[in-house]
């Protein structure tokens, strides 16, 4: 059924067209808490959006939670395979696959593309055209070129964002500044960032949190001055940082949900860090806005995934994370070979060999860690064959003195080579997602969609044929948006 409303903001002005699309991709916000703070004022430009769009909810393309990883199902939605026809099971896998995306299939069509930082894409160089990895696949493979000082610096800060021994260089920081300064980056960020820094140095350090969102800027930023330079067809713009506040701190969103309650210090700390992520994310919908007017194109707003509150651990006082201080420092430490260490997701790093047998000689040394009563330090994910995944195995909170068990006999404590993440898992991925369409009617559409089906609806905006129709199991919904 499709119901319409006239809630306030609706009958956009805004000129939209077949054939120009910007696609914002705001990773897991939940449909239902955009609703909420849109009722309760706090969302304003959601709010403008949902009375000038078709709005659907989206369910993921697997119903596995194990399967529910947002580098599964985004890189599903931009290749409309699902994921028993692509394979892509881990984060950076997506960089060496070689299916045909929406970037590449626009391209071939005649069409400019920009991919900022959509997440487990595969890379391009193409003339006329953008291309920016995602921070956990960061590989110096920016188009053009210059980019990658940002992609470098960005990448660092998010996925050692908690590694208290990690430390960005002077030069690194006045490389990223130059390039900020020379690509858009506008006076509003510059005033957000010092007052940010003015309320660690005054405040409380911990509410480094925040700057999370800053990232968000400083990216739009970019990206801005980027679409005004090329002016493309299809551009796409993903950010993480709502999603990662999500899992990091909605124990203190929602307490009554969880048996472990948050104390008196982390709510005062953390106890706004979800609504903060939404709002942000509100400020940057309404540059979109902006920019599709200017430009005439459709603004489309996916979430993929959404989230819920994680009460796995519970009994055993909610599920923590632990990290090596300096990976490669541990490596040569124990002379571990390996040719290539990437982290990715909170406490997961990917390793690369030269040979089998490095990897293999690897693994079985890795395994060998064991803290003092016996419990394995890392535990494996063994579902590829490009490399080797390996995280710390441990989720409970131990003490930093506990004792660490080398395969070679030799102890340490835990503290001398991992720490702690200063969070506690509360939130898990949950199915469902929002698919907003700004055509400049609000339409309600009470039927959930496949994320598939965003695929071949994107490629009848872009006036584009879809090159293998026959593979993809998804239906395009351009007949339902009224353009």
């Amino acid at each position: 059924k499709v119901h319409t409303s006239d809630i306030n903001g609706a009958g956009s002005s805004a000129n939209v067209q077949s054939g120009k699309v910007i696609f914002a991709e705001f990773n897991e916000l939940c449909p239902w808490l955009i609703d909420r703070w849109m009722n309760e004022g706090l969302l304003p430009n959601f709010r403008r959006m949902h009375g000038q769009s078709a709005i659907f909810e989206t369910f993921s393309d697997v119903s596995d939670p194990a399967n529910l990883e947002p580098w599964i199902q985004w890189y599903s939605l931009h290749t409309g395979l699902a994921l028993d026809q692509h394979g892509i099971f881990h984060l950076t896998q997506g960089a060496q696959a070689k299916h045909d995306d929406l970037w590449r299939v626009a391209f071939k069509a005649g069409r400019k593309v920009i991919n900022f930082a959509a997440i487990n894409a595969r890379p391009f160089d193409l003339p006329g055209s953008v291309f920016v990895s995602d921070p956990w696949s960061e590989n110096n493979n920016a188009s053009p070129p210059a980019l990658n000082i940002y992609n470098r610096f960005v990448g660092a800060n998010v996925r050692e964002y908690s590694n208290p021994d990690a430390r960005l260089t002077a030069k690194d920081y006045a490389q990223f500044l130059y390039f900020m300064a020379t690509h858009g980056m506008k006076l509003g960020t510059v005033s957000a960032l010092a007052r940010q820094l003015i309320n660690e140095l005054t405040g409380d350090r911990r509410l480094a949190w925040r700057r999370a969102t800053l990232l968000d800027r400083l990216q739009m930023d970019v990206f801005v001055h980027y679409y005004a330079k090329i002016l493309p067809d299809f551009a796409t713009f993903f950010v993480n940082s709502t999603a990662h506040l999500q899992h990091s701190y909605w124990r203190q969103f929602q307490p009554d949900a969880f048996a472990v309650q948050p104390d008196a210090q982390s709510m005062a700390l953390h106890g706004d860090a979800v609504q903060t992520g939404y709002v942000a994310m509100d400020r940057l919908l309404g540059e979109f806005m902006n920019l599709a007017d200017a430009s005439g194109s459709i603004l489309v707003l996916a979430t993929a995934l959404s989230q819920q509150p994680f009460l796995a651990a519970e009994e055993s006082g909610g599920k923590h994370f632990y990290r090596l201080r300096e990976v490669d420092a541990f490596f040569d430490r124990f002379a571990l070979p390996c040719r290539d260490i990437s982290p990715t997701m909170t406490h997961q790093y990917l390793l690369r060999f030269d040979s089998t047998v490095d990897r293999e000689t690897t693994r079985a040394a890795l395994a060998g860690f064991t803290l003092g009563d016996g419990r394995a330090l890392f535990d494996f994910n063994d579902r590829t064959t490009e490399g080797l995944y390996f995280s710390c195995n441990i989720s409970v909170e131990i003490d930093p003195a506990t004792s660490v068990v080398a395969p070679d006999g030799r102890t340490l404590k835990m503290s001398d080579i991992a720490y702690k993440i200063d969070a506690t898992k509360s939130g898990r991925h949950h199915p469902a997602g929002a698919l907003w369409f700004r055509t400049g009617a609000h339409v309600l559409h009470r039927t959930p969609v496949s994320i598939l089906d965003i695929f071949p609806t994107t490629l009848d905006l872009l006036g584009v044929g879809d090159p293998g129709p026959s593979q993809r199991r998804g239906k395009s919904l351009a007949a339902q948006l009224a353009i």
